[in-house]
């Protein structure tokens, strides 16, 4: 483009953006319109975000998770007592002064009453071994005291304790058959441990009548380059038949089918809503390029080439889609950050507790999305002022 050609370009522009406030009702339509589309998308995926961040914070790459094998979760799992030792014992695992590092786990559902609602959700009661909270790296008691091994006593997630009913450091809840004295309320940097109740393993065997049988078993490893080696150990043993993982990857495929829906469903109304959007910003464009109507034609008579023209009004399309964009995130930031809810965990069918997360990147998508809208809305009518005809542009009213 020659030297001429650019600062028609920059006149003309600036012209027109300068012109917006002379609009503003028209503008303000276009411009709410992708704010509440760019407000709803990201709400959505702040959900599937938090969602997602919830399980990947309790997933650490030095520390294995291991499962009877062919399961892909803990509620098709099964491990004895005899095999929960021998995975244990394996060389690549850490040993404390006490033993190896390690926490044969099993957990059951309960019913517990919403605080919101009212209404019985799936909660997870998990036995642990002595050794988890060390093998939860963010563990620790907010209130109140840890359980006693082989009491009915139980610790609540901070999560779990907000969002569900009578789950306060010191009270007695009934479950099953059994009275179970609440000792304290724990934190794990937000983890998907913050939506359980934990209690003794042993205790748990024997409230619910599972033997000494187990779901899984939590180790540490000395590093994380070791997860290989540790699992060709445990699968070269002709008496155990096991699955091995990272934390990390455990709880990805964990949240891998919630994310997918969520992440679906949002595309969906992202798209319903942007048409309206579309035809808004259509609408608005339109009707800037019928007001200046005679204004285009005189630029256009002054030797003002079709670039410049399309140029100028496309300008406004995308300023008004990145004030619509940048007001739907501030929106959603503020609607739906930190705000916490619990839904369905598909892998485990329990209750998981999450906050909706709007991040950097998800109100930067909302912004591009935001500004794609706008860019579509401005195309149509910025053709349609570049093709005018001069003579009849100058006879308008």
């Amino acid at each position: 483009m020659h030297l001429n050609g650019l600062r028609q370009l920059g006149a003309i522009t600036l012209m027109n953006l300068r012109n917006v406030p002379d609009r503003l009702s028209t503008s303000l339509v276009a411009a709410v319109g992708v704010a509440g589309v760019v407000t709803i998308l990201v709400g959505v995926l702040s959900m599937s975000e938090g969602f997602r961040s919830v399980l990947q914070y309790a997933g650490h790459d030095d520390v294995a998770i291991v499962l009877r094998g062919g399961s892909n979760d803990e509620m098709s799992s099964g491990l004895s007592l005899d095999q929960t030792r021998l995975i244990a014992d394996a060389p690549q695992v850490v040993r404390a002064a006490d033993g190896p590092l390690a926490s044969p786990e099993l957990y059951v559902i309960i019913d517990v009453p919403m605080r919101t609602t009212g209404t019985a959700a799936n909660v997870p009661l998990r036995g642990v071994g002595t050794q988890a909270r060390l093998l939860r790296q963010d563990f620790r008691i907010l209130s109140g005291r840890m359980f006693e091994p082989g009491k009915f006593e139980v610790i609540v997630g901070q999560s779990a304790a907000r969002q569900f009913r009578g789950l306060n450091a010191g009270s007695t809840v009934h479950w099953g058959s059994t009275d179970w004295y609440v000792a304290g309320i724990f934190a794990d940097r937000g983890s998907v441990a913050e939506g359980e109740v934990w209690t003794d393993a042993t205790v748990l065997q024997n409230a619910y009548n599972r033997g000494t049988s187990y779901q899984s078993v939590r180790v540490q490893l000395r590093r994380a380059a070791d997860l290989a080696r540790y699992a060709a150990t445990l699968q070269a043993d002709p008496r155990l038949t096991v699955r091995v993982m990272s934390e990390r990857v455990f709880y990805q495929e964990q949240s891998r089918i919630i994310t997918a829906v969520i992440e679906s469903v949002g595309s969906v109304i992202a798209v319903l809503m942007g048409l309206g959007a579309v035809f808004a910003a259509l609408n608005t464009m339109y009707s800037t390029v019928a007001v200046r109507t005679r204004e285009i034609a005189t630029l256009r008579a002054l030797g003002f080439g079709a670039l410049p023209v399309v140029t100028s009004v496309l300008s406004e399309a995308m300023l008004l889609g990145l004030a619509g964009g940048l007001l739907g995130c501030l929106a959603a930031w503020l609607g739906f950050n930190g705000v916490e809810t619990s839904t369905m965990n598909w892998a485990s069918f329990s209750q998981i507790t999450f906050a909706f997360r709007v991040t950097p990147a998800l109100m930067m998508r909302g912004l591009s999305y935001g500004l794609l809208l706008a860019l579509i809305g401005g195309l149509l009518p910025a053709i349609r002022a570049a093709r005018q005809s001069v003579v009849a542009g100058l006879r308008a009213n």
